[in-house]
C-alpha cells in the first residue's frame, strides 16, 4: 500500500533545508494564502485604508498593494454589490437589500417625485449619521467603558439621558409658565400687606421680610429658599391667577411627565431585548466573546485597548457568576436550608433597619415646626437653618449610611453578582424612595390636619392657613433644599473625603497606598441619580424651575465624578453583566416616575389650593381649571373632548387594545415554539458534527494502522 507523501509548506525548499530566496520561491506567498482566509473578508468591512493580512511582509509591493487595496474598498463601498456576498451582519444586509431595491424602482421609474424621495432618505441618513458623531461625550463614555468595564459606562450613559430629559423638561417650563407670565400682563407685585380694612377669612400671606437683611440672612434665605426667593419664579406662590398661565402651568406638569414616561419606556424597551439575550444563555456563552465581541473596524491602538479590556471585564463577570451557579447546584439540601435560613434572618434585618429610618424622617419632619418656635433656635438663624434642613439632613444620612450595610448583608446571602447588583438597588431605591414618600405625608399631615378638614385649623379654608398659608411653596421649598443638600453633600464627599484620601495615601508606599485607592460604587451612584430625578418630579409642580436647576446640577455632577472616577478610582475587583444596567436602572426610574406622580396627582384633585396665592387661587381644586377652560372652547371641541370621556370612546378602545394583546401574544408564542424548534436542530446538528468526527479520526486511525 502507497504511503501519502509528507506535506511541505510551499516556498521552504526540501526537508532539512532553509528556505530558498524570496525570488527564487515556487507557488503563492504567505500574504496571499493569508488572504484566502475567511476572516481576511473583514477586510471589506473595516473601510478602506486597512493593509490586508501580509502587507507589511512584501516590502517591494507595499505602496502598490495599499493604493490598489484602498480603490477596492473604496469601490466595495460605493457598490457593494450583492448583499449575499457582503461580510456583514444579516440586519445590515437586509437594510442594504432594501434600500438597494428602493433606490433602483426610484430611479427605474424616472419620475421627479421618486427622485426626490431617493434624495430626501439619503439625505436622512447622512444626517442621522451626522447627529450620531455629535452625541455628546462619546469618546469619553467609551474611554469609560473600556477602562472601567459597561457597569461604570452605565451610570455616565443614565447620567446623559437624565440631563436630556431635564434639558426638555426646562425648554417646556420656560415655555409654558415663564414666557406667558411676562407676555401676558407682566410680572406680579409682591402681595400687599395686610392692612386696617376686612381681612380674608385665611389670613395674610407676606414672604418679604420688613426692613434691611443683612448679608448672612440673606445668605440663608438662598439656602432655604425663604426670603426673597419665596416670592420670585423659582416658587408656585409667584405666579398670578391669569386663565391662560393657570391652563399652560397645569399642562406644562402633565406634558413633562408623558415625555418622561414615553422616554423611558423607549430606553427600557430598547435595553430589554439584550437582558432577554444575556439571560437566556444565548449570548453569554463564552464562544460568543472570544469569537464575536471584537471590532475589526477599530483603529489605533487606544481603542484597541479599550475593546480588550472591555471583553475581559465581560469574561470575569461570566466567570464569576459560573462559579456561583456551580457552587449553588453541588449544595445538599442542609446546606440549601441553611443558606435560606440566613437570607429570611438578613431580610428581617433589612426591614428592621427600613423600619427605623422611616420613622426617623417622619419625626424630623414632624418635628420641624415646634423646634423652630424654642427660644434657642429662634434667636440664632444658624440653628434655624439647621432645624430647616433636618429632614433633609437626616434622609441624606440615612441614605448615606444604610446602602453600604445592605451591600454587607447582600454579600452573605450567596448570591451571583449580577442578583447582588439588584437586591441592593431593589432595597437601596425602596429606601431611597420611602424616605421621600414619608417625607411628604409628613407635609400632607400638616397641610390636611391629618385628613381631616373638619379640623379647627382647616374648617375655614380646606388646608392648615394658620401655619402654611401657601402650602404649595412650602412643598417646593423642601424638594428645592433636598435638590441642594444632595448636591452639597456629593460635593463635601468628594473634596473633604475622596481627593484627600488620594492624595494622603499616594504619599505612602506599599498597602497602606492602595488604601486611596477606591473602586467606583455603581449601584450608590445610580440610585443617587434616579433619587434626585424623583425629587424633580414631585417638585416641579411646586417649583417649577428646578428641572433647570437639576440640569445644571447633573452637568456639574458629569465633570466632577469623571475626574474622581479618573483621579480617585480603579477598576471595579467585581464588575456585572451590562443587560442589568440597560433594562433594570430605566425600570427602577420608571418606578421613580410612578411613584413622584402619586403626590402630584392627590394635591391637584384633592387638596383645595392656596387661597393666597398661585395661579390656581379662587378654584375649588386645581384640576376644575381643566374644565373651565374647556368650556371656553368651541362646541365641536367641546363635544369631541367629553366623548373621550364616555364609555362609548372606552369600549370599543379597550376591546381593540384586548385583541392586539391577544394576537402579539399569540405570535410571541409561536415565535417562541419556532426558535425551541430551531435550538433543537442546531443541538441536533452539533452533536451529528461530533459523532461524523469521532468516526472520523477512528477510521484514520484504523487506516493507519493497515
Amino acid at each position: 500500500m502507497e504511503e501519502s507523501p509528507a506535506w511541505e509548506p510551499e516556498g521552504w525548499g526540501p526537508s532539512g533545508r532553509w528556505p530558498a530566496p524570496r525570488g527564487a520561491r515556487a507557488g503563492p506567498t504567505l500574504s496571499s494564502v493569508l488572504n484566502e482566509l475567511p476572516s481576511a473578508a473583514t477586510l471589506r468591512y473595516r473601510g478602506p485604508g486597512v493593509l490586508p493580512w501580509g502587507a507589511l511582509e512584501e516590502d517591494e509591493d507595499e505602496e502598490r498593494n495599499v493604493q490598489a487595496f484602498a480603490e477596492a474598498a473604496l469601490k466595495e463601498l460605493q457598490d457593494p454589490g450583492p448583499s449575499r456576498e457582503l461580510p456583514w451582519p444579516m440586519q445590515a444586509r437586509r437594510a442594504h437589500r432594501q434600500r438597494h431595491a428602493r433606490d433602483q424602482m426610484a430611479q427605474g421609474s424616472g419620475s421627479r417625485v421618486a427622485n426626490w424621495a431617493l434624495r430626501l432618505r439619503r439625505s436622512k441618513e447622512k444626517m442621522r449619521e451626522a447627529l450620531h458623531t455629535l452625541e455628546p461625550w462619546g469618546w469619553t463614555l467609551k474611554r469609560i467603558g473600556g477602562q472601567f468595564g459597561a457597569g461604570t459606562e452605565s451610570y455616565f450613559l443614565l447620567l446623559r439621558f437624565l440631563l436630556f430629559l431635564n434639558v426638555l423638561a426646562s425648554v417646556l417650563k420656560v415655555c409654558m409658565t415663564l414666557l406667558p407670565t411676562w407676555l401676558d400682563g407682566g410680572p406680579p407685585g409682591p402681595p400687599d400687606p395686610p392692612g386696617p380694612g376686612p381681612s380674608s377669612p385665611c389670613g395674610s400671606y407676606n414672604p418679604h421680610p420688613q426692613g434691611l437683611v443683612s448679608f448672612p440672612s440673606q445668605l440663608f434665605n438662598l439656602l432655604s429658599g425663604a426670603g426673597f426667593l419665596e416670592w420670585s419664579p423659582l416658587f408656585y406662590g409667584f405666579y398670578p391667577p391669569r386663565q391662560r398661565l393657570a391652563t399652560t402651568y397645569l399642562c406644562s406638569t402633565f406634558a413633562i411627565g408623558l415625555l418622561s414616561l414615553l422616554l423611558i419606556l423607549r430606553r427600557s424597551v430598547s435595553g430589554l431585548k439584550q437582558t432577554l439575550l444575556a439571560e437566556s444563555g444565548v449570548l453569554t456563552s463564552y464562544s460568543h466573546r472570544v469569537f464575536s465581541a471584537w471590532d475589526f473596524g477599530l483603529r489605533g491602538e487606544v481603542h484597541v485597548q479599550l475593546r480588550r479590556r472591555r471583553i475581559r471585564y465581560e469574561l470575569q463577570v461570566e466567570l464569576e457568576e459560573a462559579q456561583v451557579r456551580r457552587q449553588a447546584a453541588v449544595r445538599t439540601l442542609g446546606q440549601q436550608a441553611r443558606v435560606w435560613a440566613v437570607r429570611l434572618l438578613l431580610n428581617l434585618l433589612v426591614a428592621a433597619l427600613l423600619g427605623a429610618a422611616f420613622y426617623g424622617v417622619y419625626w424630623a419632619t414632624g418635628s420641624t415646626q415646634a423646634l423652630k418656635e424654642l427660644p434657642l433656635v429662634s434667636r440664632t438663624r444658624l440653628l434655624e437653618l439647621g432645624v430647616d434642613y433636618l429632614p433633609s439632613i437626616f434622609i441624606s444620612g440615612v441614605n448615606l449610611v444604610l446602602p453600604p450595610v445592605f451591600k454587607l448583608i447582600t454579600r452573605l446571602e450567596g448570591y451571583t453578582r449580577s442578583r447582588q447588583i439588584v437586591l441592593i438597588l431593589l432595597r437601596t431605591v425602596f429606601l431611597r424612595l420611602a424616605s421621600l414618600l414619608v417625607l411628604l405625608f409628613s407635609l400632607w399631615n400638616q397641610i390636611t390636619c391629618g385628613g381631616k378638614p373638619e379640623a379647627e385649623k382647616c374648617k375655614a379654608c380646606g388646608y392648615n392657613y394658620k401655619e402654611l398659608p401657601c402650602w404649595e411653596t412650602r412643598l417646593g421649598q423642601e424638594m428645592y433644599k433636598l435638590l441642594l443638600f444632595d448636591l452639597l453633600t456629593g460635593l463635601a464627599i468628594m473634596l473633604l473625603i475622596q481627593f484627600p484620601q488620594k492624595l494622603l495615601c499616594g504619599l505612602c508606599p506599599g498597602p497602606l497606598g492602595r488604601l486611596g485607592t477606591q473602586e467606583f460604587q455603581v449601584p450608590d451612584e445610580v440610585l443617587g441619580l434616579i433619587y434626585a430625578q424623583t425629587v424633580v418630579w414631585v417638585g416641579s409642580f411646586f417649583c417649577p424651575l428646578l428641572p433647570l436647576l437639576n440640569t445644571a446640577k447633573f452637568l456639574l455632577l458629569f465633570y466632577l465624578k469623571k475626574l474622581t472616577l479618573f483621579s480617585t478610582c480603579s477598576p471595579a475587583s467585581r464588575t456585572f453583566r451590562a443587560s442589568t444596567a440597560n433594562f433594570f436602572f430605566p425600570m427602577v426610574l420608571l418606578l421613580g416616575l410612578a411613584i413622584s406622580a402619586i403626590p402630584v396627582l392627590y394635591s391637584i384633585f384633592l387638596i383645595p389650593p392656596s387661597k393666597l396665592c398661585g395661579p390656581f387661587r379662587g378654584h375649588v381644586s386645581i384640576w376644575d381649571q381643566i374644565p373651565e377652560s374647556i368650556s371656553r372652547l368651541p362646541q365641536t371641541i367641546q363635544d369631541f373632548l367629553f366623548f373621550l370621556g364616555t364609555q362609548a370612546f372606552a369600549v370599543p378602545l379597550l376591546l381593540i387594545s384586548s385583541i392586539l394583546m391577544a394576537y402579539t401574544l399569540a405570535l410571541a408564542n409561536s415565535y417562541g415554539g419556532l426558535i425551541s424548534e430551531l435550538k433543537r436542530q442546531v443541538e441536533k446538528e452539533a452533536r451529528n458534527k461530533v459523532f461524523l468526527a469521532q468516526r472520523a479520526v477512528a477510521l484514520s486511525s484504523d487506516h493507519g494502522a493497515l
